[in-house]
């Protein structure tokens, strides 16, 4: 009998595995890739800021370096690349802002914001749209999510059903759950938004939010490990192209590209460039933010050998690791996990 069945083939699954196989719990992982996009298309960037409020990222102080740690491991593991520390640039717009960053860059956030402003004259940045002048934000970067993706399938395929979970033929005992030919002492579920199809965790409260994404090619764009975050984001990845994002649409929870996407992002890239682009993908995905925008982690209600791992939202690449391991420790060591991110909170949701 293994230890874990884990249904899901996203960034939560795969950071569940990596987390279990470095503690020697045994797994399978059951899912299906094609079934939900939002892991695959996301650019996998990682920001210990806030800008809106310029502070810290929840936990930034604590995530950060975990998530180098672990993803570092991964790559040892899967012998891959598979993360770039990136330099992300914030420009400004307006004095005040300067002020405010040298202000706390200087103190709070000395760690994660450079305390020079720069101008506009590096090489790199030829025809990014710079008007004033910018700084920088330290200690971010991101996954390559295919990679990781890729890389964490061909590792673990030989404990990976390559299928759609199928809910009705998960039978639960006191002390094991059977799925198919698979007997396992406990499953945890990392479905993403898709936990709605699931009628043991549907109740749980989520609040998904569709993003589309552009891939483009310019000949003009000289970015290199660079991030330039102007109410959008593009950023430099394999082969000459660039990745660009994101849109919020809480509406239509569909993975289909839309018009209106295309378009937003569009007016995006026309505050971030000044050149020629071709656009090579559009893509859709949707991330699976809770109502409170915290993760959403621990056992249900009823059963206590079945499990959650969900509602990581935007910033999955900084939190999955944090928690996958903070899950792991709950569930060797019985130690308990965060308040902010127990599933206990939500309990009243389920109906009995």
């Amino acid at each position: 009998m293994i230890d874990f069945i884990i249904v899901g083939r996203g960034l939560a699954a795969g950071v569940i595995a990596h987390t279990l196989h470095s503690e020697n719990i045994s797994f399978k992982i059951i899912g299906n890739q094609n079934l939900s996009n939002c892991s695959k298309v996301a650019a996998g960037i990682w920001n210990p800021i806030v800008f809106k409020r310029l502070t810290k990222s929840w936990l930034a102080d604590d995530i950060v370096p975990f998530l180098n740690t672990f993803y570092k491991e991964c790559e040892q593991r899967v012998n891959k690349k598979i993360i770039t520390p990136r330099q992300l640039l914030k420009p400004f717009t307006e004095e005040q802002e300067k002020k405010l960053w040298l202000n706390k860059a200087s103190l709070e956030l000395s760690e994660f914001l450079d305390d020079t402003i720069y101008d506009n004259n590096l090489p790199e940045l030829i025809n990014c749209k710079i008007s004033n002048q910018y700084s920088i934000v330290k200690q971010s970067g991101n996954l390559n999510m295919p990679e990781f993706l890729r890389t964490t399938d061909l590792f673990f395929k030989d404990q990976l059903m390559d299928e759609i979970f199928d809910h009705s033929k998960l039978e639960i005992n006191s002390n094991f759950v059977s799925y198919k030919n698979i007997n396992a002492k406990n499953i945890i579920f990392c479905e993403g938004y898709l936990v709605k199809n699931n009628p043991l965790f549907s109740w749980v409260p989520l609040k998904p939010a569709k993003g589309e994404v552009l891939t483009i090619t310019s000949s003009d764009l000289k970015l290199k490990n660079q991030i330039l975050n102007k109410n959008g984001f593009l950023m430099d990845i394999e082969n000459g192209n660039f990745k660009v994002g994101a849109t919020y649409e809480w509406n239509d929870l569909t993975e289909e590209t839309t018009e209106k996407g295309l378009n937003e992002l569009k007016s995006k890239l026309s505050q971030l460039i000044n050149c020629n682009y071709t656009i090579t993908r559009h893509e859709a995905g949707v991330r699976p933010s809770s109502i409170d925008r915290r993760p959403i982690i621990g056992p249900h209600p009823k059963y206590n050998n079945l499990y959650v791992f969900n509602g990581l939202g935007t910033k999955g690449v900084m939190l999955a690791p944090y928690f996958a391991k903070k899950f792991v420790n709950f569930y060797l060591k019985k130690e308990n996990l965060p308040k902010d991110v127990n599933i206990d909170r939500f309990y009243s949701y389920y109906a009995h």
